[in-house]
């Protein structure tokens, strides 16, 4: 701790997803009925979007911003396209979670199901274009475990 500052904010993780999205202010409020979302800063620019914003979902932060294409590089995800990259939700109920999201507009892309490696676990995009897996764990399995249920599943029987 350096002149009595924490490198690291109360608070903040080591990775901190930062979303761009068009809508910012609309995706907050789909945040906080889809997820529990909880805001905590909002910085908007003279013509409403945002420049950054941050909400917290269960123990962790996410920023947000509005997309700003006249600077080149902030861009959101192109509507109707396959996202790169999934958030994951860990959560006490991933069949609540999940209708919850989708009461609140989300998209589904798989529905709640359990899995070999021992989550119940649930996929939809949100209104924006980022994809979102939630999951509740089930059951502690050992890596062979697991091992065992992944072949079942790829040959029929399982999981």
């Amino acid at each position: 701790m350096k002149n009595g500052v924490k490198p690291i904010p109360e608070g903040m993780h080591t990775i901190t997803p930062h979303l761009v999205v068009s809508g910012a202010a609309q995706a907050i409020d789909f945040y906080k009925q889809a997820f529990g979302a909880v805001e905590l800063h909002r910085m908007p620019m003279p013509d409403g979007r945002l420049m950054h914003a941050s909400v917290k979902i269960g123990d962790s932060v996410m920023m947000l911003v509005d997309e700003f294409p006249e600077m080149g590089a902030c861009k959101a995800p192109t509507p109707g396209a396959t996202s790169p990259v999934t958030l994951h939700l860990y959560v006490e109920d991933a069949d609540a979670i999940f209708n919850q999201a989708v009461a609140a507009g989300a998209t589904v892309k798989m529905p709640p199901a359990d899995m070999f490696w021992g989550d119940r676990y649930a996929q939809v995009k949100d209104p924006f274009g980022h994809d979102w897996s939630i999951a509740t764990r089930r059951e502690i399995l050992t890596p062979q475990q697991m091992q065992q249920r992944q072949q079942e599943m790829f040959a029929g029987k399982g999981k």
